[in-house]
């Protein structure tokens, strides 16, 4: 099966599919990558964690120029930004995310929250007093990408070019235009770092230029690559879940009124929004190190896997009733954010930021609506993030 256009717009009943095929099926990536596609709970937890599977950028393109050579696939990969903790095993990945650890703790994340709050209630001043607006331009989208380049120092003029070289890195856009979106970014990186260096400020990319930990420093690769993860990674994710999750309370005006009705379940409704529409699509890409078995498929050496996030917070052998929407359900558990050594480091502020973002705005509109039929709405062609292209909705 080779994913695109129905998988991008379904991916939960694509992934229902295919985990009623098998544990493990083989799969071809919209831009010809042959693997193996997990799609269950127990498996895909399992394997999360499995040291088994490598994450090593380096031999992950040996292999993949080998499918090149075979297959024609295009490489869309941009070595300077991809050489980060979540593309590394240890020791490697211990070291990496041992310097950043600090700085997204729970305890340091909740520090953030009056500039958070601040933030959204300027974005929602923004939307006050029009009949509708598109959730995702006017909050979803602003707040985060706000958020993570006040922490990491990106000036306030550089972050619409940012925006779009990361919306077209984690595109299914071809590999030319990646690529070429991937160079413009590192090289804004590798300028940013050194700008840091220089002139230190008090922001997370300056600790990071200067940090030591027994005298262990990052390199100027690892500090432009881990600048590029922590920024990607710490807006999209937050970015899809205030979107998917006003999406879900929406269709579920039973779950909103529950939620608005008693707002101390928010952050259960933030984790069970995690669980039934996380913001994550296919975990990022592994190799077997050795033939790993899946139930009765055995993925060879040197395959590739990809993880169902998607579909193992829907696999009804772990959730009861998956594919409804329970703000009170025991969520512990999901996979949203990950699992095992590679457990997303934003996770803390991701849960903050939805929190604020999706509760001040039921505060503030009393009605919510959405505009037009929910089956048109159009999600983003990206086997990675999981998130809408727009989200109309009408305020009163």
């Amino acid at each position: 099966m080779k994913l695109g256009e129905e998988f991008f717009q379904s991916p939960h009943a694509v992934a229902e599919l295919l985990r009623s095929e098998g544990p493990a099926r083989p799969i071809t990536m919209p831009r010809g990558l042959k693997a193996w596609l997990v799609t269950g709970y127990a498996d895909a937890r399992a394997l999360l964690a499995d040291p088994r599977l490598s994450k090593d950028s380096g031999k992950a393109r040996e292999l993949f120029a080998q499918q090149v050579s075979s297959t024609g696939v295009a490489n869309a990969s941009v070595p300077a930004i991809a050489e980060h903790m979540l593309n590394s095993d240890p020791p490697d990945h211990t070291r990496l995310r041992k310097l950043v650890n600090k700085a997204f703790t729970a305890r340091t994340v909740s520090r953030l929250r009056p500039r958070i709050e601040q933030l959204t209630d300027e974005l929602l001043d923004g939307m006050a007093g029009v009949d509708s607006a598109d959730v995702m331009e006017k909050l979803a989208s602003p707040l985060p990408i706000t958020v993570i380049c006040e922490l990491l120092g990106v000036p306030e003029a550089d972050r619409k070019a940012f925006s779009g070289w990361s919306n077209t890195i984690l595109s299914a856009a071809t590999a030319e235009e990646i690529q070429q979106a991937g160079a413009s970014m590192s090289g804004y990186l590798i300028s940013l770092v050194e700008s840091k260096r220089e002139f230190s400020t008090e922001d997370l990319l300056s600790d990071l230029v200067h940090v030591s930990e027994n005298g262990d420093q990052l390199s100027p690769r690892e500090l432009v690559a881990m600048a590029f993860l922590l920024l990607v990674a710490g807006h999209e994710t937050t970015v899809n879940l205030i979107g998917n999750g006003v999406l879900a309370l929406l269709r579920h005006p039973d779950q909103l009124a529950k939620l608005r009705s008693d707002p101390e379940l928010l952050p259960n409704a933030v984790e069970e929004i995690l669980r039934y529409d996380g913001p994550i699509n296919l975990a990022t890409l592994r190799f077997a190190l050795e033939p790993v078995r899946v139930g009765d498929v055995e993925i060879p050496k040197g395959g590739f896997v990809v993880i169902s996030l998607l579909g193992a917070n829907r696999d009804g052998e772990r959730f009861p009733e998956p594919a409804e929407l329970d703000i009170t359900r025991a969520t512990g558990g999901h996979l949203a954010f990950g699992h095992g050594i590679h457990y997303c480091v934003g996770a803390p502020l991701a849960r903050l930021e939805a929190e604020i973002a999706i509760g001040r705005l039921l505060a503030r509109f009393g009605d919510l609506e959405l505009v037009g039929d929910p089956g048109e709405l159009r999600w983003r062609e990206s086997t990675l993030v999981h998130g809408l292209e727009t989200l109309p909705v009408r305020l009163r």
